[in-house]
């Protein structure tokens, strides 16, 4: 079988080590997407925290670092959010091509075009606070014990959502805003 210049074979599944990666305080991850969400653009510090070289990312699907452990409501929340035209922050747990992951405190924008329509989104992520990595973690074990009780994908990302709004609902904050209260004071 031979594929045209447009088309990748697929890759094996990249299986985390557990070892976790971090970068410098004063570096930022940057990538472009089109609005289907394929890489069009990923900056060197993104490359080299993700391990992977230009060629290996670009024309791929963005969740193409998306870590088995992050729980699908917040991707859900993620997506819902930028494709009706509003940014959002998220803490992300990313998977490198090599099986390390990398906590990120993201900033996901949608970029629009001519006549307001969305032709992309860009997203900055910032070395997160340990403390907000924590406290991250907790909920989204909690979420994704959640789906792991549900046979179907799509009962998990709904039982787990319904979860995730009941915890911010208890709260009486935003997602966005509990992200931000977990950010430490001083650190942006």
């Amino acid at each position: 079988m031979t594929t045209s210049t447009h088309e990748r074979p697929a890759k094996a599944a990249i299986r985390p080590t557990g070892e976790e990666r971090t970068f410098s305080a004063d570096e930022l991850i940057v990538s472009k997407t089109d609005p289907r969400g394929i890489i069009t653009y990923a900056n060197d510090v993104f490359l080299r925290v993700g391990a992977y070289q230009l060629h290996e990312v670009i024309g791929q699907p963005h969740n193409l670092i998306r870590h088995p452990d992050m729980p699908k409501a917040v991707f859900k929340l993620l997506w819902d959010t930028v494709s009706s035209g509003r940014e959002l922050f998220a803490y992300v747990n990313n998977l490198a091509a090599d099986g390390a992951n990398y906590w990120v405190l993201a900033h996901v924008t949608p970029s629009f075009g001519a006549g307001g329509r969305i032709v992309g989104y860009h997203s900055s992520r910032r070395k997160p606070a340990a403390s907000g990595v924590a406290a991250a973690r907790e909920l989204y074990a909690a979420l994704r014990a959640e789906e792991h009780r549900h046979s179907s994908g799509r009962a998990a990302v709904e039982a787990s959502t319904a979860m995730l709004e009941r915890h911010l609902a208890e709260r009486g904050v935003t997602y966005e805003e509990f992200v931000w209260s977990i950010v430490p004071d001083g650190e942006v």
